[in-house]
């Protein structure tokens, strides 16, 4: 068991273009304006009939539509909004043209340097994306950089045309010479793509400029733990550790990195050095519980319990979820209802219900929820928050009638609540109850249209435990058009274009998702998606990765029963 210490009541790189909201805003009141003095009204028409097939998760339809709008308009917002979105649905010649379009219109600058070279790259023009990527990287010194990060982050067509580049701007001496986070950042994309010779030349090159830099030789330990030398990495980090004492965002990178090694116990042990706080004491009292290690974790308890006497809430409320990690139920019981007052407060009566739970005194549990749930004095969210917690302590009793009571009472009292909504339609594909799960997430998108979450998490349901495939693609083109460069929702789209039979296109995305996150579930469907290809000894790298990220993932196990692993 895991605890959250820090809070919690119940238990990447930059995109190379965003969609403007405030633009496409003003850019709609212009159009209403103009619209009275357009008999026809062309070019509000064709706005509205973008915006509907946004809506829809119709992509191309949207593309073209904007496109149609920024042409009859004249509009600069209008025409970098149909470039967006023409991007994002792999359109390219759309792209090309409302790109074009921009430019004639007056566009210009990084975000427009970004789209020219992200479709360079798409269309294989190798040589006018590195002119593109040049002007960015010479831009503005604290941005232009971090763009041309992001174009080859998602803009790239694969790892390896990513790596090309980015050894032809080191080789075209375009990095900045004196910024070591771009340097490092750089490192990182280098590590990420699986280019272990080009991480090396670039941390050679990081050590000759920046000697003696201790973010240096993280960068090293960084290199040194992808390449699995796990020994070596700590010994270099070992090195740093006393370095930290008087700097508190270097003993942070440190922890991060005994963090990647799985090292728990030693990010606790880096964080304990230098000054403390509640925060800091509340970090270590994590990581000892994430290694398990009880012993440590005992003695913190012991120290910081000797010194509780005054009400403090934020101490005690650290001390009590110690205590039930410790499985000192009954001293956990008694540190949160010692809790005082303030946000903290709402957190121990939740807390308290589900150690009640634990110490085998559901009806305690279940009355004190009730409680929360009746009390009008309590904030609205803790109250509602009661609810999804007796619902999630009803399935540990395997009382899926009572689970689904809990949820019904819940929505009774916040009508269409979504966060409930969104727990009950987790419980019901949990329960293999598709159809009452895509009704509570519908339900959902009806009030809150824009649901990113909800988008997702819908479409990604009908892509894994259905054959609706289209409809789940449009409604993860909606989610992704949102957000681009959110690694669930490419991982998302990935699986179901592999659902599809694009398989070329899923292992892109995949790879893409992956190297923007390091998940347990996407490295699952990678090597299910390679599985599938024949490249069998590759994709059991991937569920070797998955397993090493999270041993207990349903989309892991399920992969793992299906091939007989």
């Amino acid at each position: 068991m895991v605890l959250a210490f820090a809070s919690g009541a119940v238990g990447a790189a930059a995109t190379p273009i965003q969609p403007s909201a405030a633009a496409l805003a003003a850019a709609r009141a212009q159009m209403q304006a103009r619209a009275a003095k357009d008999p026809t009204g062309a070019s509000l028409e064709s706005l509205l009939s973008g915006e509907f097939s946004l809506q829809a998760g119709k992509l191309n339809d949207a593309a073209t539509a904007y496109l149609k709008a920024a042409r009859a308009a004249g509009d600069l917002a209008l025409a970098e909004r149909a470039t967006t979105i023409a991007i994002v649905a792999k359109q390219d010649t759309t792209a090309s043209e409302s790109l074009a379009l921009w430019r004639k219109l007056g566009g210009k600058g990084p975000t427009l340097n970004a789209a020219e070279a992200t479709l360079a790259l798409r269309r294989g023009d190798e040589r006018d994306a590195l002119r593109q990527l040049n002007n960015l990287m010479s831009g503005d010194p604290d941005t232009g950089w971090r763009q041309a990060l992001g174009v080859l982050t998602a803009g790239s067509k694969t790892p390896q045309q990513a790596g090309r580049m980015l050894e032809k701007i080191i080789d075209g001496g375009q990095m900045p010479p004196r910024n070591l986070m771009a340097w490092v950042a750089f490192g990182g994309l280098a590590q990420r793509l699986d280019q272990p010779k080009l991480t090396e030349r670039i941390v050679e090159e990081v050590v000759k400029r920046f000697p003696g830099e201790p973010r240096v030789a993280l960068l090293r330990v960084s290199q040194l733990r992808e390449d699995g030398k796990t020994e070596q990495a700590q010994q270099l980090l070992s090195t740093l550790v006393p370095l930290a004492d008087t700097d508190n965002n270097l003993r942070a990178l440190i922890a991060e990195q005994y963090e990647g090694l799985n090292d728990f116990q030693n990010v606790a042990a880096v964080l304990a050095r230098g000054p403390q706080d509640e925060q800091t004491y509340a970090l270590r009292a994590s990581y000892l519980a994430r290694a398990e290690d009880k012993p440590t974790l005992t003695k913190l308890y012991d120290e910081l319990r000797a010194d509780a006497a005054k009400p403090d809430p934020a101490r005690r409320l650290l001390l009590a979820q110690m205590a039930e990690f410790l499985e000192r139920n009954e001293e956990a019981l008694n540190w949160y209802q010692g809790v005082p007052g303030g946000s903290q407060r709402s957190i121990a009566r939740l807390r308290s219900a589900n150690v009640l739970h634990k110490l085998h005194r559901g009806d305690e549990a279940y009355a004190s929820l009730r409680a929360i749930q009746s009390d009008a004095s309590a904030e609205d969210e803790t109250r509602r928050d009661a609810y999804i917690l007796e619902a999630s302590l009803r399935a540990e009793d395997k009382s899926d009638s009572g689970e689904s009571d809990a949820f019904a009472r819940g929505l009774a009292a916040f009508p269409d609540e979504p966060e409930i909504l969104y727990a009950r339609a987790l419980s019901w594909e949990r329960r293999d109850d598709v159809a009452r799960a895509e009704a509570d997430f519908r339900r959902i998108l009806v009030a809150e249209p824009d649901s990113v979450a909800a988008l997702n998490a819908l479409g990604y349901t009908l892509a894994d435990r259905t054959t609706r495939y289209q409809e789940a693609l449009e409604l993860i083109e909606r989610a992704r058009t949102a957000e681009p460069d959110n690694s669930a929702i490419i991982d998302s789209y990935g699986w179901v274009l592999y659902r599809l039979g694009r398989v070329q296109e899923a292992e892109t995305e995949l790879r893409r998702a992956l190297t923007l996150q390091k998940d347990a579930e996407i490295a699952s469907h990678l090597a299910e998606v390679l599985w599938e290809s024949g490249r069998r000894d590759e994709a059991r790298k991937y569920f070797e990765q998955a397993r090493k990220i999270d041993p207990e993932n349903r989309s892991l196990l399920r992969a793992l029963k299906k091939y007989g692993l």
